[in-house]
Formats: structure tokens, sequence, C-alpha cells
């Protein structure tokens, strides 16, 4: 039976990824620091779900902690690790830029140092669309200059890749990249659009759409997402990254006309200029993660939503 850790187990992705590796007979041990980033009950429910699984344990530690995190390491030891664990969101970098660089660069140089420590033989980690920044070029390719971030969200995702591909080069840790584009499904985040629009239509608010709806996101569900986690690490390449997409852009607009038809309700638009440190349109050539993963996303954006309104009825309004 296969280790593996996973950092962020109590996430949006987290949890799905760890139950999908429980099912497939993997032990999976899951780190998280529980932040109050969002609602605490929403993580601790997730992770309700995976301690019904007996391979499954969990530690709740920060990855800032590199004592903390080490005793983990050598109380487990990891066969292979998948680091989803960090700071997440745009908008809060601009306010809290300080949470990022401790998360997402401190947590995951100490991350590096443990897998090379207790000899890990791979390691799996998130990356982002953000990290094309101000590219014009659609659709965006992994051979794509990402040195023109535009949020310091973006910096430690591009930071990351570069501090990876240090270890894999200077110790061998053989290391994998995947740049998510704007994940959806059951279980997610309430910072992201999709269930901030639920939450708004149901209460009756106006939600905000930036740059006067001229919005474009390449939406990629979180079932495909987690398929495309495990391919790469099954596959474990020796250095690689990967865009991780459903590989089409879908307008903002469409994407809330298609929620109104699942919620049964309409929306309230206030349209507003565009946030400092978004980005216009991602779209991600996935031909690279097709040709060498395997991967090949099937839920599109209509079945993905019914998916999560199905969720967000049971979860959040019964």
């Amino acid at each position: 039976m296969s280790k593996v850790l996973v950092t962020g187990a109590s996430g949006f992705i987290g949890m799905h990824l760890c139950e999908s590796l429980l099912m497939d007979g993997f032990q999976v041990s899951g780190i998280d620091n529980l932040n109050n980033y969002y609602d605490v009950k929403l993580k601790s429910d997730r992770l309700k779900r995976l301690k019904n699984y007996p391979d499954f344990s969990f530690f709740k530690t920060d990855l800032t902690d590199k004592s903390a995190l080490d005793s983990v390491f050598k109380q487990i030891k990891p066969e292979k690790v998948i680091n989803l664990g960090a700071q997440a969101g745009v908008s809060y970098s601009l306010i809290n830029p300080n949470a990022y660089i401790e998360s997402n660069i401190l947590g995951f140089t100490n991350i590096l140092e443990s897998c090379k420590y207790y000899n890990v033989k791979g390691l799996i980690y998130a990356s982002s669309s953000s990290v094309y920044g101000g590219n014009k070029k659609l659709p965006f390719s992994e051979n794509d200059l990402v040195d023109k971030p535009i949020s310091i969200y973006a910096v430690s995702k591009v930071a990351n890749e570069l501090m990876a591909h240090s270890y894999n080069y200077l110790f061998g840790l053989r290391t994998t990249g995947l740049r998510f584009f704007t994940v959806y499904g059951p279980w997610g985040r309430p910072d992201m659009a999709l269930y901030i629009f639920s939450n708004k239509i149901c209460s009756g608010e106006p939600i905000d759409v930036f740059n006067e709806g001229e919005m474009y996101r390449d939406f990629t569900y979180v079932g495909d997402i987690v398929k495309g986690i495990k391919l790469a690490l099954n596959k474990n390449y020796k250095y690689e990254i990967f865009n991780l997409a459903y590989g089409k852009s879908e307008n903002i607009m469409d994407m809330i006309r298609i929620l109104e038809n699942k919620l049964g309700m309409s929306a309230k638009i206030k349209y507003k200029k565009m946030r400092a440190g978004d980005i216009k349109s991602t779209h991600a050539d996935i031909s690279h993660s097709k040709k060498l993963l395997g991967y090949n996303p099937n839920t599109n954006i209509t079945q993905g939503i019914s998916k999560f309104v199905d969720w967000y009825k049971l979860y959040c309004l019964s």
C-alpha cells in the first residue's frame, strides 16, 4: 500500500483528492493548519468525511513550522507528497501579502527540505493559472514566459516553480507543478465566484461582475483536476509543469445564466470596473497535459455547475 502525504487536506481540492486516493487503496496522511481564511466549519466538515476512512490519518500542522513538519515526515515516511497547502486567493494578496510569503514560499521551502531529507520519491505541487499574469497570447501554454506576474499570489506560485526546479537540479527531487485553472465544484471555497454568486442570488442581493461583464475563465471541474493530479502522481516525471483546465474559455455572464437556471432564480447584476491584480481572460492549452499525462477532462460547465448546485442546496440551504 503506497503512502501519500497531502497538504491542504481539508481544503476544497485536497478533500476530493484524499477521498479519491483512499478509494483507490492508498494510505493517505493529511496536513492542514485549519486557518480561518474562510469558514473553518466547512473545512471541518470536509475533514469529517475523510476521517471515515481507516487508512486516513490527519495532522493539524502549519507548513511554516519546520520542526512540526519534520516530525510528520519522520512518523509517516511518505513515498510521495502532494502539496496543495497554500494561502489562496488573488484579492486577499492585495490586503495581506505577508500571508503569501509565509505560507506559499516559506512553507513550500520547508516541504522541499523535508522531501529532500526523507528521500521522497516525488513531489506534486499546486501552481496556478495566475502565473501567466499580463500575458496577452491565448491560450496559455506551459512554454509561455511567466516573468510578469501581477499579484503577490502569482509571484508566490512562480517562485514555487523556480524553487522546485532548483531542488530537482541540485538534489534530484522529482517535481511536477500543476497550474490549476478556476477550479469549481461541490465543497468549493466560499471566496470563489460560483459560491459567492449562489449565496447572493439566493438571498436576493446584487452580485458584483467586474470589467462590465467582459471576463472569461477556463472553468475546471474539481473531478477533472483530481484525475490530473493522480495521473501526475503515477507518471512522476523528473521535472514537469502542466496546465490542468477544461481547455475552453467561458464568459462570466454565461456562467451566471447557467447558475440562474440551475438555482431557478434570477441574479441582480452590479457591473464594476476591473479589480487590481485580476486577469481579463484565462484559457489553457492542455495539449502538453494530454500528451504526457493522458489528461482528458470530460465535465463541461453546465454539468459541473449542476453538480455544484445540488451540493449547495443540500449543504447551505437545507
